[in-house]
């Protein structure tokens, strides 16, 4: 999927740079974009896209933390508990520390 999106963005970015269409149809493109990433069914579709993904990471990383935690220096495990409790209020994530935008 990553690859898909890469390849498409990519394409679209050829498009406008390469297009011989002029600058109207560059800002009507432009607008395009805009209006897209303001619709907010795209916005709860990417919001919900990234927490569904930072909640697998953190699943993976409590997984891969308990098979190998015991085997990595005191210095990697001390960081990563200090980064841990950073990002966590009262047991919770605190979603001001996530990246969460109301842009």
């Amino acid at each position: 999927m990553r690859y898909k999106l890469t390849f498409v963005v990519g394409l679209a970015l050829g498009y406008v740079i390469g297009t011989r269409a002029g600058r109207e149809r560059y800002e009507q493109m432009k607008k395009s974009a805009k209006d897209f990433a303001r619709n907010p069914a795209v916005r709860n579709a990417a919001e919900s896209a990234a927490q569904t993904g930072r909640q697998a990471a953190g699943k993976a990383a409590h997984l891969v933390g308990d098979k190998v935690g015991d085997r990595l220096p005191s210095s990697v495990t001390d960081r990563v508990d200090a980064l841990r409790r950073r990002g966590r209020v009262n047991g919770k994530v605190d979603d001001e520390d996530w990246g969460t935008s109301n842009t």
